[in-house]
């Protein structure tokens, strides 16, 4: 399991064509009965056309292939 979290504000670019700028604008963290956690997901933003898009199922490798330092 990826032990890295991204913090809030993090930018990075998506792989698709159109290589839309995403920021990270929420942490998911989904945790079993015992306490553990299961899974970790982000949501993140990004503009198209005038409207503010937002996705609420972000991997954190997605995150990391795309990251854009100097932001």
């Amino acid at each position: 399991m990826n032990t890295r979290t991204y913090k809030i504000g993090t930018q990075y670019k998506t792989r698709d064509k159109r290589k839309d700028l995403c920021t990270v604008t929420d942490i998911h963290r989904t945790f079993n009965h015992n306490g553990d956690l299961v899974k970790t997901s982000y949501v993140s933003t990004h503009e198209f056309m005038g409207q503010t898009i937002t996705c609420y199922d972000v991997p954190a490798a997605a995150i990391a292939r795309g990251l854009v330092f100097g932001f």
